[in-house]
Parts: C-alpha cells; sequence; structure tokens
C-alpha cells in the first residue's frame, strides 16, 4: 500500500467532489476537472475528505497497486489545489528581436524562423507576456506566464514552447523555465584563446 494513498484529501469550502465508480469530477473557483482512476483504485467521499483506496479483487501485484494507489491520490489531490487556487508556469525567453505575442486564445512567437510559432491555447489556459527591461536590444527579455487549473495540462504546455528553441549553451538565447539555469559554454574565440595562454 502507498504511503502517499493512504492519506486523505481534504475538500475544502467552494470545492465540489462528484464521484461515480471510478469517475471523479471536481470543480471549482477556478474550473473543472474530471478523471477516471486507474483500474485498482476505489474512491470514496467521506464527508469533507475523499479516500483512495486499493480494489484487491484485481488480480495484480503489490507494487502495482501500489503504484496505482499513489498516482490515483497525487493526481486527485492536484485537481482540488487547482481547481481551488489554480497553477502557473513561468517561462523566459531573450534574443534580439525575440518577442510573445498573445492575441485571443493564441500565443504567438517570433523566433528568428522565417514565421512565427502559434500555439492554440487549450480551453481554460491564460497567458500574459511581459517584457523585462535590460538595457540592450541584444539582450531583450520576456516573461511568458501561463495559468490554469491543469497542473499536468500547464507542464506539458510549457514544455512544448520550451522545446521550439530551447535556451543555447553559449548566450542563453532562446526559451528556458523561469529559474532553470543554463551551464554556459566558452564560444569558439574565448576557449582558443584559453588554449593559447596555457590555460591561464
Amino acid at each position: 500500500m502507498s504511503r502517499v494513498g493512504k492519506a486523505p484529501i481534504t475538500i475544502p469550502a467552494g470545492v465540489t467532489c462528484e464521484i461515480s465508480g471510478r469517475d471523479v469530477r471536481v470543480s471549482g473557483p477556478k474550473g473543472e476537472l474530471a478523471l477516471t482512476v486507474p483500474e485498482g483504485v476505489k474512491v470514496a467521499r467521506d464527508g469533507s475528505t475523499v479516500k483512495v483506496e486499493i480494489d484487491r479483487s484485481l488480480r495484480l501485484k503489490e507494487r502495482d497497486f501500489s503504484a496505482r494507489h499513489g498516482l490515483a491520490r497525487a493526481l486527485i489531490a492536484n485537481m482540488v489545489e487547482g481547481v481551488l487556487k489554480g497553477y502557473e508556469r513561468k517561462l523566459e525567453m531573450m534574443g534580439a528581436g525575440f518577442r510573445p505575442t498573445v492575441k485571443g486564445s493564441q500565443l504567438s512567437l517570433a523566433l528568428g524562423f522565417s514565421h512565427p510559432v502559434v500555439f492554440d491555447l487549450p480551453e481554460g489556459v491564460k497567458v500574459a507576456a511581459v517584457k523585462i527591461e535590460t538595457g540592450g536590444r541584444s539582450e531583450e527579455r520576456h516573461v511568458i506566464t501561463l495559468t490554469g487549473c491543469n497542473l499536468a495540462e500547464l507542464g506539458e504546455l510549457a514544455a512544448k514552447i520550451r522545446k521550439v528553441r530551447t535556451a543555447d549553451v553559449y548566450k542563453g538565447k532562446g526559451i528556458k523555465y523561469a529559474g532553470e539555469f543554463i551551464k554556459k559554454k566558452p564560444g569558439k574565440a574565448a576557449a582558443t584563446a584559453t588554449a593559447g595562454t596555457g590555460g591561464k
């Protein structure tokens, strides 16, 4: 049995949770989410808490029960947190002429390609883009903030945006997660100069 799975989930005021068999639906101020829990897991409401239990009527290995048990509990807890408070993911974009543009439910990225890269935002996901003043066009920076109630959906979208042009290891030009550390490498000229001086 999973230690994570054993912990009951408290349903706070303002959040409703409906359970029908393996289907769980949670709604709150930030939106509504639905989930079908894996086979081998049972979900039950007990007053203001939700309990996730193992259904041993299936013939599964103990570690499979434990993994599904913990996963189901974590997903439902994330849903409750998401519809109550919401989640956010931030990305940083750096480079001359690199800029994001938000138009309705679309995010358009100018990244030096022959055409902008456009993302259609999933329903319930909002995006904001802010330019950070750096004092020079060559280091033009923008912060892209994604908000929504679905943690997995936000994470997947942020990963797709970052992958379009991941920040390089020489100048940091491109897209990275906010707070992500990019270990930079010296350019060819710098490396050659260092080698010429014996690394001194």
